[in-house]
């Protein structure tokens, strides 16, 4: 078959997909690979993390004790379970929850969207984290809103330049975001925490210039080191955060499975807006899953697993790679975010990386189309890989940028 655009049916597409046309679509970082390699691209769970024996045996049980109702339009009683098993996980952040205040979706993207489909048109602005997820930012695209980069530092958004950007904004008379989307707690890719009192002066300027701020926290429950800081939505007054979650890290991407959590008169209304059906039967095997308390056993093993593999991965960086390079240090996730020595464009550096041994995620893919703030970085996760296998990737990549320094 010829793969050859014809464009016969361009002129009947929305203007969102007329205006990405040629582009990549959500998922497209998955095509940096190379064969002979090491990946330190995905933030993928490590295979042994997968509690395989006790999903099987939830999913028997589920036959065993609710036959074909797990099997209907709409599930059994374990679905039920499910989203008791997120109110008490969210309780046990600090946030007031009940279930009628959650969501169940299919993954955390599905949540994202969404959230965008309830309270973005075309033309409206959604302000992100620059850096942020690359996911995100594709799936705004779909939407034909603008798309505007906020300023970041070691402790994630910067509020102040935020606040600051707002007054001007009004001063001006120009117009301000709908929406602000972040991701606070172990962020990705930068791996930075915002403190409580950015989070609380956040909220201060949600009410003042009345947006509303979508909390992602996909990584919150995987923290290492550090205080324990409150989500944005357990600190809300107001009922301007929406905040989703997935299991994807926690138990297995391949559940697919997420949820939002919003004020119930919202919520509802994100739900009139959750397009067809979710996995039910998938929800039943969870929510049998975590009544039996494997999640809650499970998660400090996490803890514990993930908190050995990033010390290894910057003690690898330490030892390879040149002192004109920095890193982040996080206490939680998946990631560690990478600036190359001045005039090392990372984009640029793949192909020589690749050659040496190692793949990455540039920087440039997690910033708002023609935002080069990222060219100098990039993005390592040590979730996957054996611990020898980080260690070739980091020194490849050692080897890699002291060569486009001069300094092999």
């Amino acid at each position: 078959m010829d793969d050859e655009r014809t464009g016969a049916l361009d002129h009947l597409f929305t203007p969102a997909v007329r205006d990405g046309l040629g582009e990549d679509g959500y998922g497209s970082w998955r095509a940096i690979d190379a064969p002979d390699a090491v990946s330190l691209s995905f933030g993928f769970p490590f295979p042994d993390s997968f509690p395989n024996d006790e999903l099987v045996a939830a999913a028997e049980a589920v036959f065993a004790e609710e036959g074909d109702r797990a099997l209907q339009y709409g599930g059994g009683d374990y679905v039920d379970r499910l989203t008791d098993a997120v109110v008490d996980l969210e309780r046990g952040r600090g946030i007031d929850c009940e279930a009628e205040n959650v969501l169940l979706t299919n993954g955390s993207t599905h949540a994202i969207d969404v959230v965008a489909h309830t309270f973005l048109e075309r033309g409206d602005e959604v302000l992100v984290e620059a850096p942020t997820f690359m996911g995100a930012l594709r799936l705004f695209d779909n939407y034909g809103v603008e798309v505007t980069g906020a300023d970041t530092d070691g402790d994630g958004l910067d509020v102040d330049a935020l606040a600051a950007d707002l007054r001007a904004r009004r001063e001006a008379g120009r117009g301000t975001p709908k929406m602000v989307y972040t991701i606070p707690t172990f962020q990705n890719p930068s791996g930075t925490t915002m403190p409580r009192e950015r989070r609380e002066r956040l909220l201060e300027l949600a009410a003042e210039f009345d947006f509303v701020v979508l909390e992602d926290d996909a990584y919150g429950e995987l923290r290492f080191y550090g205080e324990e800081v409150p989500p944005l939505r357990a600190l809300d007054e107001t009922g301007r955060v929406v905040r989703v979650s997935t299991f994807s890290k926690t138990i297995a991407p391949g559940v697919r499975t997420g949820w939002v959590l919003a004020d119930a008169e919202l919520r509802a209304e994100i739900g009139r807006m959750r397009a067809g059906g979710t996995n039910t039967f998938t929800q039943s095997v969870l929510g049998r899953y975590c009544a039996a308390g494997h999640l809650d056993e499970t998660v400090p093993e996490l803890v514990d697993a993930y908190r050995e593999r990033r010390d290894h991965m910057l003690a690898c960086l330490e030892e390879y790679m040149p002192a004109e390079a920095a890193w982040t240090e996080p206490e939680g996730g998946f990631f560690v975010w990478v600036t190359l020595p001045e005039g090392v464009d990372a984009e640029a550096l793949l192909p020589t990386a690749a050659a040496e041994g190692v793949t990455y995620l540039p920087g440039e893919m997690f910033y708002p189309d023609g935002d080069d703030r990222g060219a100098r970085s990039l993005r390592l996760s040590f979730s996957h890989v054996s611990f020898d296998e980080m260690e070739a990737g980091v020194a490849a990549l050692a080897r890699a940028t002291r060569s486009a320094t001069g300094d092999d």
